[in-house]
């Protein structure tokens, strides 16, 4: 029997309750999953970052913020509910970002990069992102920087 498709949908977040389900899932990701401090998962650019909310058939499945640095735009803290990896969330989000940086009119960077966790990066590799230097541990987990143009 085929798995029922689920119906995805990203939006740019706008209101401190979306905000709040974009923590909570972080929480779960980060904090509960793969044991890594409070204070290493929320930072200072919780406020001025762009955050994302994935759903699945309307329950919150995902999330992902990105910033804007002196090196470009930086894609941060995707994380996906273990049960809703392989549906398609993390891509989504991928996509929906991308989209809402391409619309951002106030830089002139060009530049998208990210700290990639190991396990993640067939998905950056979909999204044309290459390696860039050396493997490196953050919160104890293996990390590569990834980067490509902004088309």
């Amino acid at each position: 029997m085929a798995k029922p498709m689920v119906t995805i949908k990203v939006s740019h977040i706008d209101t401190p309750a979306d905000l709040q389900e974009a923590f909570k899932i972080r929480e779960v990701v980060y904090i509960d999953e793969q044991k890594i401090n409070r204070e290493d998962e929320f930072d200072e650019f919780e406020d001025s970052a762009h955050h994302f909310l994935a759903t699945a058939d309307g329950v919150p499945a995902g999330t992902c913020r990105w910033r804007l640095t002196d090196e470009g735009y930086k894609l941060e803290r995707f994380a996906t509910l273990p049960e809703f990896r392989k549906k398609g969330v993390g891509g989504q989000l991928m996509e929906a970002m991308l989209d809402h940086i391409a619309d951002f009119k106030a830089s002139k960077a060009d530049k998208l990069y990210l700290n990639a966790q190991v396990t993640a990066m067939p998905l950056y590799y979909k999204y044309g992102f290459k390696e860039e230097g050396q493997r490196f541990l953050e919160c104890g987990i293996e990390h590569q920087k990834m980067s490509r143009k902004l088309a």
